[in-house]
């Protein structure tokens, strides 16, 4: 049967690339358990590939449809589970490896679930650091597992920094598109569209990371990732726009070496590198054509033109709960944006005016790290429906 692995999020842009890499790995892996949010007819196909023994589904209104009720009969020989508690209960099973993929906060609590029970934690919910790192790592250390980033850029420091001290690496450099707005000018940025905001050019995302990724908040919230995967100051993390997505990431060692990381824009990769290390694996996922890309530029990041970033390595700077409370706001201000109700500049305008609201608890348990999520939300969503 081989390794046992359950991903979180099966039906997202991250979970689909994972079962691409679990395809071409069919002799060693086997599939557990599969959690989706909604998307049933999705669903229902991977379960008849790979042939789950665990089932969850999320969202309530999709389980409670007529179409969730006819996919549990048709699989009878498969155990289903519902809403949150399912998803955390099947988190928290024993597997060789937890794909976490959920996207944002909600992807948290199953994260959290997993530790202790699975041997390895591939991650690529980058919300789970963001607001709980510390709990996180004190929990892998406890447990003796495992954590793989599974983020492209993360990924990549990754593989770039083994072997190397703390002490001898300069300043890592996380590499950002730009985002579908780059070439927009920033007078103009006010009146952009959701669907011109969604239009990436180089990588295939979920909507709400497309949006983040035209903001940088996308990076910014990778900023505090790699600060907590690394155990790196703040300072020694940076952020240069490369539009043709090619360099992964890089790391500068202090005798003014700069290493970089380049492959294909395809999410397949660092999903395979999660899944095999420390092995390295022939693959027929692509290879990078250097003379086909022709040219690779580096731009500095405009903080006029993101100021997403600034807030981030404030929040991750300050700490505590303020990173929660961060990313709740962009969350709410960002579906907001998607729904036609603000304008493409205020998500980050919300976002400002939220942590400016908020007391800030050091040191927070879940509990108090969940309270502030909720109440970032409530302040947030009181700005955009004009009661604040």
């Amino acid at each position: 049967m081989g390794r046992t692995i359950s991903i979180l999020g099966s039906t997202g842009s991250i979970g689909e690339s994972t079962l691409r890499v679990v395809r071409f790995l069919s002799k060693e892996f086997s599939v557990y358990g599969l959690a989706c949010g909604g998307n049933i007819d999705l669903l229902e196909r991977q379960i008849r590939e790979f042939g789950p023994a665990v089932v969850s589904v999320g969202s309530p209104d999709a389980a409670a449809s007529a179409e969730y009720r006819e996919l549990v009969k048709k699989f009878p020989g498969v155990e289903f589970l519902e809403g949150e508690e399912g998803t955390i209960e099947l988190a928290g099973r024993s597997v060789d490896v937890l794909v976490s993929a959920i996207v944002g906060a909600a992807g948290l609590k199953p994260t959290l679930a997993s530790l202790g029970k699975a041997k390895r934690l591939a991650l690529a919910n980058k919300e789970t650091l963001v607001m709980a790192g510390d709990i996180v790592k004190r929990g892998l250390a406890a447990s003796g597992g495992e954590m793989i980033p599974v983020d492209s850029e993360h990924s990549a420091v990754f593989c770039l920094t083994g072997g190397l001290a703390p002490a001898e690496i300069e300043r890592v450099i996380l590499t950002a598109s730009g985002g579908s707005l780059r070439g927009v000018p920033v007078e103009e940025l006010e009146r952009v569209t959701p669907q011109q905001a969604l239009a990436h050019p180089t990588w295939d995302m979920g909507n709400k990371i497309t949006i983040d990724s035209a903001t940088l908040m996308n990076k910014g919230l990778e900023v505090i990732e790699a600060h907590h995967l690394f155990d790196l100051p703040y300072e020694k993390i940076d952020v240069l726009v490369h539009p043709e997505s090619v360099v992964h990431s890089m790391v500068e060692t202090v005798d003014g070496a700069l290493y970089a990381h380049m492959g294909v824009t395809d999410m397949v990769f660092p999903v395979l590198n999660a899944l095999t290390w420390p092995e390295r694996r022939g693959n027929p996922f692509g290879r990078l054509r250097l003379e086909e890309v022709g040219r690779l530029t580096f731009a500095a990041c405009d903080r006029k033109r993101y100021p997403a970033l600034s807030l981030c390595y404030e929040a991750g700077r300050r700490g505590g709960t303020m990173p929660s409370i961060l990313n709740a706001a962009n969350e709410v201000a960002v579906a907001a944006f998607l729904a036609g109700r603000i304008p493409f500049t205020d998500i980050v305008k919300i976002v400002e005016k939220t942590m400016g609201t908020q007391n800030v608890l050091d040191n927070p348990g879940l509990g108090e790290i969940v309270d502030a999520d909720r109440a970032a939300r409530d302040t947030a969503s009181g700005f955009i429906g004009g009661t604040m």
